[in-house]
């Protein structure tokens, strides 16, 4: 079997999309099959950081068994803030063969996950549909997940349809002045909306299992509320409301946790206060968003992040 996955890695419609790099919006033409590093920080050889069932994803995703992610290394954004960043930007993780990937699907299945959750997959797109065309054949049933922050290109994500049952982007800054303070990406709002409206069209309404428990088939939205930044988070709500309305779940979310590496940024070094959360809750509540999701608790924690030490790979 993996002569057979050696044969489909090395194949030219395999690597092209290494060669003069455009899979993410940065569209940076790194030419990643020789070594050279795109502005994710990878070459075209698959790393990872850890593959396990998480229990914290949106209750349609984890259900009472966790969702099957896989952490993959690097980022094509590289939000200042990132709650991930030992992989994202710390150079956390190991190198997966494209079998192996197939592998740890399965595996992840038969450890009883509802789904496959890929973690920032977008620059290891042409490894993804591989093992993930090898895990179908293989068996694999679940639904597969596409985790992303949405600075995706539609031509990317075209060349997964079939594939992806389930996409959660974030949509994360209305803001030019925001997505380039804290993403060096001032066309963010726009790329990320083009590959969002990809996404609905992609997978159509959300479909339920039939007990209405898990979701089978869709989109959820994620919207990460950043302290003081209440009426961009209003403005992210709204557009989704008036573009989507219940065509899709929109998960509103609390967690932003103040880390080490935001010492340089004063706005950013504390916490979204619970009047600021329960603001943005009451707007959407006026705007007449019911296909949502909320948080409680104190989320904003690190013990809430993963440790990226390789499990499960």
């Amino acid at each position: 079997m993996e002569n057979y996955i050696d044969m489909l890695s090395s194949a030219e419609s395999y690597t092209a999309s290494y060669v003069a790099c455009r899979l993410c919006a940065r569209g940076c033409g790194a030419n990643r099959l020789t070594g050279e590093r795109g502005f994710c920080g990878q070459t075209a050889e698959l790393f990872a950081a850890r593959a396990a069932l998480h229990h914290w994803e949106e209750p349609i995703l984890s259900g009472s068994r966790g969702s099957g992610t896989i952490f993959f290394s690097g980022c094509s954004l590289g939000c200042i803030y990132c709650q991930n960043q030992a992989i994202s930007a710390g150079g956390a993780g190991k190198p997966v063969s494209t079998g192996h990937l197939a592998e740890i699907c399965l595996e992840l299945e038969e450890k009883g996950a509802h789904n496959i959750n890929l973690v920032t997959p977008g620059h290891f797109v042409p490894h993804i549909k591989k093992a993930l065309e090898l895990a179908r054949l293989q068996g694999l049933s679940i639904p597969i997940v596409y985790n992303t922050g949405s600075y995706e290109t539609v031509s990317t994500l075209r060349s997964l349809e079939g594939l992806i049952d389930i996409y959660l982007p974030d949509l994360k800054y209305f803001s030019p002045v925001l997505s380039r303070e804290y993403s060096h990406a001032e066309d963010y709002f726009a790329v990320a909306t083009q590959a969002i409206a990809e996404m609905v069209r992609q997978t159509g309404s959300p479909i339920l299992t039939p007990d209405g428990k898990l979701l089978q088939k869709g989109v959820i939205v994620r919207h990460l509320l950043l302290p003081g930044e209440t009426a961009d988070s209003k403005k992210i709500l709204r557009y989704l409301k008036e573009n989507y309305d219940d065509r899709i779940y929109i998960s509103i979310m609390n967690q932003y946790t103040p880390l080490p590496h935001v010492a340089e940024h004063p706005k950013l070094q504390r916490r979204v206060t619970t009047e600021e959360y329960a603001r943005v809750l009451r707007f959407a509540e006026q705007i007449g968003i019911t296909r949502g999701f909320v948080q409680e608790g104190d989320t904003a924690k690190e013990s809430f992040i993963p440790a990226f030490d390789g499990e499960g790979l």
